[in-house]
């Protein structure tokens, strides 16, 4: 759950960056939403969330 929260929150920052430097315009960002989020309520829905999960440990697991 923290997990997916941190990555929504990135990901609309990042969109709100892209939008207020204007690389990306409003209608696409709107298209890619929508499409993110009729994803979301496919089957590809659990692959997608093993492999972020997957790459969340991998990134925790790396020590400096």
């Amino acid at each position: 759950m923290a997990i997916s929260l941190s990555v929504v929150l990135l990901l609309a920052v990042i969109l709100v960056v892209l939008l207020r430097g204007g690389s990306l315009k409003p209608g696409p960002a709107v298209v890619a939403v929508l499409f993110g989020f009729f994803l979301a309520s496919t089957g590809m829905a659990d692959d997608i969330q093993r492999f972020l999960n997957s790459i969340a440990e991998t990134i925790n697991s790396i020590q400096f």
